[in-house]
């Protein structure tokens, strides 16, 4: 079979298991297929840092040998997964750079526990995609590397910071992409590349070779095109860590065929606040009101309620944030790993210097936003403020999810923008970003689904569930999607 007679592209992992199994195809095939789809337009759409094809064919084949002389069902459950990994994700004796200068010719000495646990089930990594420089960006133009544009606009940005992560499922270079969500990360760019954008709850999936932003914010998230991909990722990735103490030891559900064949009605809460916002894109804003009248019509009850901290949960997010990064990327310094300024003489210079030339434009806006918020003549007015603000917006949505199975909303206010177009005034980004970070201020689940397109984008409809409600969010996911994904 020639690499181009993988056709059509797989939408699910029980897709490429089923041809396998058939015979229809082997491991090797299936490499080759991504590897020629990625030499077709990584170019043009600058989502591959780097490719790892001998790794990624050596792997295939010891999978062939093994499906041949084993059977399909004693290879593990990822057997047939293509992924890639988000530039901020530890691969043992691999490059890791967050998208930095400041990393530049790094190698981890160690792979994240997420990492580890995909391949242990037999995934396939394909390579290292691109991001905003350390997950900072709702654009992934904020990288060392330059900018991923989206495969259905190259003029237009992909979303971010997972940016690579989405334009490579969406490009058909890889099945699947293991990203990270601080604020939206995942579920934003899977709304402007129209594939399925998964956070589940903080805690859920280890930290552990997650290179940090801010850490209680970030989690591990995937990008698919199924909301069973996503759950089979995180059946492989959930679970307790010795090496990550944040990290929940709450057992997660078991997905059965059952489960997938049949959902009850949901209780779904929808925020007028949200829909009436001001900055809500009013055809997006149309679209969604249709979306959730087909809900309706499906049988789920649908409720408007009041959430008035709407417009606290930007600030409060970037208050927050900005102070945990100023923190975490202290230890970017030119002394331990990384890259040092060749000019630099002196200790004082090797700091300014490197972290001067090393971080982008958007990283140090970061960082001196947070030693501001954290100064100690500020520290009561905003970073203290702000906890306050995250402590009453957890107790709000769990008094919510009393009531109700789901939270909907729209993933973003507007469209994929431009190249460009923001980086004069990045608050309008920054605002961007309003109905995302909410169930990262919370701790809670959200996956992102396609609900449409607008003069030919795509848009995104976001839900969440109550803190570690991943089971019945990812049921009622697949539930709505188109079940030929399956």
């Amino acid at each position: 079979m020639s690499t181009t007679a993988v056709r059509p592209r797989f939408r699910s992992l029980r897709q490429v298991r089923h041809a396998l199994d058939t015979g229809q195809l082997t491991f090797e095939q299936l490499v080759q297929y991504y590897l020629h789809r990625i030499a077709t337009d990584n170019k043009r759409l600058n989502v591959f840092i780097e490719v790892f094809a001998d790794e990624a064919l050596r792997r295939a084949r010891q999978l062939d040998d093994r499906l041949q002389h084993e059977g399909l069902s004693a290879l593990g459950p990822l057997a047939g997964m293509v992924v890639s990994l988000k530039d901020v994700l530890c691969f043992k004796d691999h490059q890791v750079t967050a998208a930095s200068r400041i990393l530049d010719g790094f190698h981890s000495l160690f792979s994240a526990t997420a990492v580890s646990r995909v391949l242990d089930a037999d995934a396939i990594i394909i390579g290292r995609v691109n991001c905003d420089e350390f997950a900072m960006g709702s654009s992934t133009e904020y990288s060392y590397y330059g900018p991923t544009h989206n495969a259905l606009d190259p003029e237009r940005v992909p979303g971010g910071s997972s940016g690579g992560s989405a334009v490579a499922v969406q490009a058909d270079m890889c099945l699947a992409s293991i990203g990270s969500d601080t604020g939206g990360s995942v579920r934003q760019p899977a709304a402007f590349c129209g594939v399925v954008g998964f956070k589940p709850s903080y805690g859920r999936i280890s930290r552990h070779g997650l290179l940090a932003y801010a850490s209680s914010f970030d989690q591990i998230g995937t990008l698919t095109h199924s909301a069973i991909d996503a759950a089979s990722l995180l059946s492989v990735m959930a679970g307790p860590d010795a090496y990550d103490a944040t990290c929940s030891p709450q057992p997660l559900p078991t997905f059965s065929d059952e489960a997938w064949a049949s959902v009850p009605q949901a209780r779904i809460a929808w925020f007028a606040e949200a829909l009436d916002h001001p900055g809500l894109d009013p055809r997006i804003a149309q679209l969604t009101r249709q979306y959730l009248e087909g809900l309706r019509q499906k049988g789920h009850q649908l409720e408007a309620v009041s959430f008035d901290l709407i417009d606290y949960v930007v600030p409060a997010y970037y208050v927050l944030t900005t102070a945990e990064a100023s923190s975490n990327l202290s230890r970017y310094d030119g002394v331990r790993f990384g890259w040092r300024h060749p000019q630099a003489r002196s200790p004082e210079e090797v700091y300014t210097m490197t972290r001067t030339a090393g971080f982008g434009a958007e990283v140090k806006r970061r960082i001196m936003l947070g030693a501001f918020v954290l100064s100690a003549g500020y520290y009561d007015a905003y970073y203290g403020r702000a906890q306050k603000v995250r402590h009453l917006i957890v107790q709000r949505m769990a008094a919510l999810f009393e009531r109700y199975d789901f939270i909907v909303m729209p993933t973003s206010p507007v469209l994929p923008w431009h190249l460009g177009q923001m980086n004069e005034d990045p608050t309008q980004m920054y605002l961007a970003d309003i109905y995302t970070v909410l169930a990262n201020l919370a701790g809670l689940p959200a996956i992102s689904l396609p609900a449409g397109q607008v003069e030919g984008l795509p848009i995104g409809v976001q839900f969440m569930a109550a803190p570690f409600r991943e089971k019945p969010l990812l049921e009622f996911a697949h539930s709505i999607l188109d079940r030929e994904n399956a």
